[in-house]
């Protein structure tokens, strides 16, 4: 059986592309980038839902949060290998009221709930990918109405995920390395940092997790 990666994550993996208000084609987003790059004998699986938070409910819309949803993701998918997890961008939100940190303890229930999940072939393998912060001017962008005042939020992250995954022995990978925002709404990934972030984590995969 191929080895098998569950990447978990918002719009940024579903593949939102914010010039068209549609969805980039399988091969462009980068969990199917980072399938191509790692060739035969691995099968990547895409989880990503627009508006998904770690763990909060969103009092505007159903179904959103992460941590309900893992335990059936990860059953469904079982025997798996690679969970990749990227949110927080949507608990950036002005509504939830959160502080970096506080985001980063509902990344830490998400992971102890992860690993807790008995859908691994051997242990559990996580890596967190800390998503590229929101750009200032998602703010007085055509969504942010919906985001208000986030983009502080959005960039200290960053430095939680670390600590949260070094905590917790998973593998972290900072995408604000390779990624840029698009320039309509300045949150969604624009479509060349779904190639580049692909190709990243393929590296990242083969180098630090020897799946």
């Amino acid at each position: 059986m191929n080895t098998r990666i569950v990447c978990f994550g918002d719009s940024n993996t579903w593949g939102y592309d914010a010039e068209s208000g549609g969805r980039f084609d399988d091969e462009i987003r980068w969990p199917g980038v980072l399938k191509r790059e790692l060739g035969q004998g691995y099968t990547v699986i895409e989880e990503g839902l627009c508006g998904r938070t770690t763990v909060f409910e969103d009092p505007l819309n159903e179904g959103l949060n992460g941590l309900s949803y893992l335990y059936p993701c990860l059953m469904t998918h079982s025997p798996v290998d690679l969970l990749i997890i990227m949110l927080g961008t949507n608990d950036c939100k002005e509504r939830f009221g959160l502080t970096p940190k506080n985001i980063a303890a509902g990344l830490k229930r998400l992971i102890i709930k992860a690993q807790q999940t008995p859908a691994w072939r051997s242990k559990p393998q996580i890596l967190i990918a800390a998503p590229g912060p929101i750009e200032k001017a998602c703010e007085t962008s055509p969504v942010g109405g919906e985001m208000g005042r986030c983009s502080e939020r959005s960039a200290g992250l960053a430095a939680e995920f670390k600590d949260c995954a070094r905590l917790l022995g998973c593998w972290f990978y900072d995408a604000a390395e390779v990624v840029k925002m698009n320039q309509i709404d300045y949150m969604h990934l624009d479509r060349d940092s779904h190639e580049r972030l692909g190709k990243k984590l393929k590296d990242v995969i083969l180098e630090e997790t020897g799946i």
